[in-house]
């Protein structure tokens, strides 16, 4: 890259929105478990579509590889610059108005650099919901929750990201923009272009705006926590709760004691829901459209029944909506309470619903047979079969040598993740991290396919190289 299409760039966004010191350039250039970073000359921080437009003109013209960033709290790598290459970083920060609401056809239109919180509180300010619900969602933004399709703790009642967007507008690397920004909740007037750039991490295009779906906010709202012996046992309880609760189910989160312990003992203010001690535990979340009270006595249903068979042991009930939010942040706050017991080697994974206690036991014996002492930390969305299977590192271990076996202990992982049929990436997409993966495990017409919608839309191989899938050779035109 010359100076003079340094400048280039730089003309587009202004200079005070074009980095180029590399002590400010640094916050983007590292993910959050600090696994994958390297450099970059640029950071361009647009700040209209007609700016992205300009900047994915000019870098296919002068064949400049371009990292899309929105939030930068994604966990595969797939936001900062691949090693080795000279790559400019778009940031959408931005790019965060709300353009619309609408709360009588319940969608709301929003800048891609919107963060999650803030979508939340303009839905909410209109008595809608917006489902979405991250650990991370004071920070990331929905351009990269589309991009990635994250899940979140609400997928069991709502679906993934996916399935909670309507319309997107999105900047091709030609520079041209696809206003498909439609509100309609039925069209099927050819090939789904929104599905080809949801979940594609930035590889075809820039997402910048989006349609969302909101959903009435809930009349009636209940939390418990209950503890019981095995997996197995929790999964008849979810069984029981579906029944009873339909479609009001919307979270059934499954955790082992260690996580508890750890959450409890790193976080301030958690404290042990439960008197005594259980070897696993699971959140429990129902949403009524028509009362608090109704909330209840679902709740209360599924507690007594699984009472009554033996399935629990003993249970809370929140009693107010500090306590609720005290039992969710429990579970939210489980991943960043393993950072103080040292490194831990993280999958994010997803099996069907009915194969998890299998999974889990097979991939537990498999891994202690390898680290005897590794101190398995496996918690998540049991109701939708996505399960974040992390291995701490052993007391006293050396965390750069438990890091040092990850691959190997991937592999453990993952074979018993495709033994039951499942997903190698749940709901953090593959970036960096999982590409060559990615590539082994799928057939290789999968991969063939992608490789001809990569160059349908981006011949130049200008978009985020080197992510999903092994770059294409770039050239200018």
């Amino acid at each position: 890259m010359t100076q003079d299409v340094f400048d280039r760039f730089a003309a587009i966004v202004g200079d005070a929105h074009a980095l180029r010191d590399p002590g400010e350039i640094a916050p983007y250039l590292i993910e959050p478990r600090g696994i994958y970073h390297d450099r970059s000359p640029l950071v361009l921080k647009p700040g209209s579509v007609e700016e992205v437009s300009k900047i994915l003109a000019t870098a296919t013209e002068t064949g400049t590889a371009i990292v899309p960033q929105s939030g930068n709290t994604g966990h595969a790598g797939g936001q900062v610059p691949l090693e080795g290459e000279s790559q400019v970083i778009v940031s959408l920060s931005r790019l965060n108005k709300i353009r619309d609401i609408d709360p009588v056809g319940n969608t709301l239109t929003a800048d891609a650099g919107c963060v999650l919180d803030d979508i939340h509180t303009a839905a909410r300010g209109v008595d809608r919901l917006f489902p979405l619900s991250l650990g991370s969602q004071g920070s990331c933004q929905i351009g990269g929750n589309l991009s990635t399709n994250a899940g979140g703790v609400a997928v069991l009642a709502y679906g993934n990201t996916r399935q909670l967007c309507l319309g997107l507008e999105v900047v091709l690397p030609t520079g041209e923009v696809w206003d498909g920004l439609r509100s309609l909740k039925k069209d099927n007037t050819g090939y789904d272009l929104r599905d080809l750039f949801i979940g594609a991490e930035g590889t075809l295009g820039i997402i910048t705006g989006a349609v969302l779906k909101l959903f009435p906010l809930p009349a009636g709202h209940q939390v418990a926590i209950a503890g019981l012996d095995s997996p197995e046992v929790a999964l008849a309880v979810l069984n029981r709760a579906e029944i009873k609760c339909g479609t009001a189910l919307t979270g059934f989160e499954l955790m082992p004691r260690i996580a508890i312990e750890f959450a409890t003992t790193h976080v301030p203010g958690n404290r042990d829901p439960l008197e005594d001690k259980h070897a696993w535990y699971v959140l429990i979340d129902i949403s009524s459209g028509r009362s608090e009270d109704d909330a209840d006595v679902m709740m209360q249903g599924v507690l007594e029944d699984a009472f009554a068979d033996g399935l629990i042991q003993d249970a809370v009930v929140a009693q107010s909506e500090a306590q609720r939010q005290a039992l969710w942040k429990l579970r939210e706050t489980m991943p960043g309470s393993q950072r103080p017991e040292g490194s831990s080697i993280k999958h994010d994974v997803s099996v069907p619903v009915t194969a998890v206690p299998e999974f889990m036991a097979r991939a537990d014996k498999a891994v202690l047979a390898a680290m005897p002492e590794a101190r398995i930390v496996a918690f998540g969305h049991m109701g939708d079969g996505n399960i974040h299977y992390n291995i701490s590192q052993p007391k006293g271990a050396d965390p750069e040598a438990h890091l040092s076996r990850r691959h190997e202990i991937n592999d453990i992982v993952y074979e018993q993740v495709l033994a039951m049929g499942g997903s190698i990436s749940a709901e953090h997409g593959i970036g960096q991290m999982k590409r060559d993966r990615l590539a082994a495990i799928r057939q290789p017409i999968e991969i063939d396919l992608m490789r001809r919608i990569k160059s349908a839309f981006d011949p130049a191989g200008i978009m985020n190289p080197g992510k999903v899938l092994q770059s294409l050779a770039r050239h200018t035109e």
